[in-house]
């Protein structure tokens, strides 16, 4: 399962793909969501930049975004601590 919501908290599985002609979510694959970014995977620059666009997208600040798992894989496990908005992308997910 793709997401998870734990106390308030959502956990996500994602596929990342760095280096990407723009920042975007593509759809759900493999029991992951598939996002897209523009940072390349130097330096953890990838994991900062899709901790900045789920923060946009959930309407938190990006220290309430985490990657508890994957730090250097592009399968990632996310968790958004209390998020203020739900994506449409997310759909009805529970």
């Amino acid at each position: 399962m793709c997401v998870d919501w734990r106390d308030g908290d959502l956990y996500l599985e994602v596929r990342v793909q760095p280096r990407a002609s723009r920042d975007q979510i593509t759809g759900i694959a493999a029991a992951r969501f598939r996002i897209r970014i523009t940072a390349p995977p130097v330096d953890n620059a990838a994991n900062q930049h899709l901790q900045q666009f789920l923060a946009r997208e959930f309407g938190v600040a990006k220290s309430r975004v985490e990657v508890i798992k994957g730090l250097n894989s592009r399968n990632k496990r996310i968790v958004i601590r209390q998020p203020k908005n739900r994506p449409g992308w997310l759909g009805n997910r529970t």
